[in-house]
């Protein structure tokens, strides 16, 4: 579903992604966990596109991540939330239906925004909404297409408690379908309960990539560690 190789993304003579390789396939739950300034987000974005990348090759469905092709295979929900002010939240699904030809879609489209408890703010502008439904927006927009690929980053920030939950579950949902999910985040116990594998990253390179069940034996033959400490010990700075 996604391979990537030998990926490098340089910001003048700094490497923040430093040569990485991966492959995701179909069904995947994979947590992307490292510090704040490990590269997961820049990683992130040069797959989808919205960075250059300086080398390697990433695929997407067995085309060019740039392609049109590959395009229609993912959906993305940035860190931090965009919405059009001008825009109300129903014209914001409406504009997705529209742009990847989604039929009948308003069906849909109101079973997501009731599931996110958004159907009572369907006519409000944009620019009225909290982060946290700016948010709710974002990952109702990106499931409307039914793509075979999502890419969250941080996905749980600014979402409250039910909210949370209810991604939580549309996770288990979508994988269950045959989806495959990348969740970057930089806390373990948002994805330690619904991700298949974790890999972990530091200074723009894969230090750790296993499955959770292997993590967390390892963790527990660390005189009875949790996930959560065997994550600090990776990543500490030494």
């Amino acid at each position: 579903m996604l391979t990537v190789t030998n990926l490098i993304k340089k910001y003048g003579k700094q490497n923040a992604v430093d040569d990485i390789s991966f492959h995701l396939d179909g069904g995947e739950v994979v947590g992307l966990l490292g510090p704040n300034g490990a590269g997961k987000s820049t990683t992130m974005k040069c797959i989808v596109g919205l960075l250059r990348k300086t080398s390697g090759e990433i695929t997407i469905g067995g085309n060019d991540h740039l392609s049109v092709e590959a395009k229609r295979f993912f959906s993305y929900i940035p860190e931090t939330p965009y919405v059009y002010d001008l825009l109300t939240v129903k014209e914001h699904l409406q504009f997705i239906a529209q742009a990847y030809g989604v039929r009948d879609w308003q069906g849909k489209a109101k079973e997501l925004l009731e599931l996110f408890e958004l159907d009572d703010k369907a006519n409000k502008l944009g620019r009225d909404l909290s982060k946290g439904m700016r948010q709710k927006v974002s990952i109702c927009c990106a499931l409307l297409p039914d793509p075979q690929l999502l890419f969250f980053d941080e996905p749980m920030i600014g979402l409250d408690p039910k909210a949370i939950k209810n991604t939580k579950k549309i996770f288990k949902t979508l994988k269950e379908s045959g989806k495959t999910i990348l969740v970057s985040t930089h806390l373990i116990d948002s994805v330690e309960a619904i991700a298949d594998r974790i890999m972990i990253l530091k200074d723009g390179r894969i230090i750790g990539n296993d499955t959770i069940a292997n993590l967390k034996q390892q963790a527990e033959q660390a005189e009875g560690a949790s996930l959560e400490d065997l994550f600090l010990e990776m990543t500490k700075d030494v």
